[in-house]
């Protein structure tokens, strides 16, 4: 369900069964570049970012996901699901400098998802910061981890990092592990043959989970 905070932006609830408790430290992915724009673009640029992040909260909320490929669905396993889309998006925005800016956009959209989530549960304001700065420490430990594990050739090495990560360190088959490294594979392949046209007015399409685990 989708609801709207004071700030005025949708405020996406992660997955059923409850609110995700991680914040993040609202840091810039590359502070080289960021980016002013006038105040008509700033507002076409917010539309189209929050459209970007409902579309990867609604694809790593996908029952495949934690039925087919058995990701728990706790705290952990869904925060985990959300940052390796998150990261697969904002890699492939990164790519092309007239929509990095959107990269940008997107990191700080989560972030005040993430303290939104906080707050909602009751999180005390001075126990925030020190949550945040987990979550930042985190989310670009994980990033680093994928973007090295993506530039090998074979799949091991994602693997591995998908076990770690997805599956807190305990694989449920390699079987299971293997189809999401293929579904990872295709995610990337489906961002790239994106058009930046259609990614700047808000359109982002991924792959069936679904279809993934059953032709993988």
């Amino acid at each position: 369900m989708t609801k709207v905070h004071a700030t005025g932006l949708p405020h996406f609830d992660l997955a059923s069964g409850g609110a995700l408790t991680y914040p993040a430290t609202k840091v810039a992915l590359n502070p080289e570049r960021t980016m002013i724009f006038p105040l008509f673009r700033r507002n076409r640029r917010a539309d189209t970012i929050s459209a970007l992040y409902g579309m990867i909260v609604a694809q790593a909320r996908m029952p495949s996901f934690y039925q087919d490929f058995v990701v728990a669905d706790t705290i952990n396993g869904r925060f985990d699901l959300l940052v390796l889309h998150l990261v697969l998006v904002i890699e492939r925005l990164n790519r092309e400098e007239g929509v990095r800016d959107l990269a940008q956009g997107l990191f700080d959209r989560f972030c005040r998802d993430m303290d939104d989530n906080l707050r909602e549960i009751g999180i005390a304001d001075l126990k925030v910061p020190k949550e945040m700065r987990k979550m930042g420490q985190a989310f670009y430990g994980r990033a680093q981890a994928y973007q090295a594990a993506l530039a090998t050739p074979d799949n091991a090495a994602l693997v591995e990092t998908l076990v770690r990560n997805i599956y807190a360190g305990s694989a449920p088959s390699a079987a299971v592990t293997d189809r999401l490294a293929a579904y990872v594979r295709d995610a990337i392949r489906a961002l790239d043959t994106q058009e930046t046209s259609a990614l700047e007015s808000g359109k982002l399409h991924l792959p069936d989970p679904a279809r993934s685990f059953a032709v993988a």
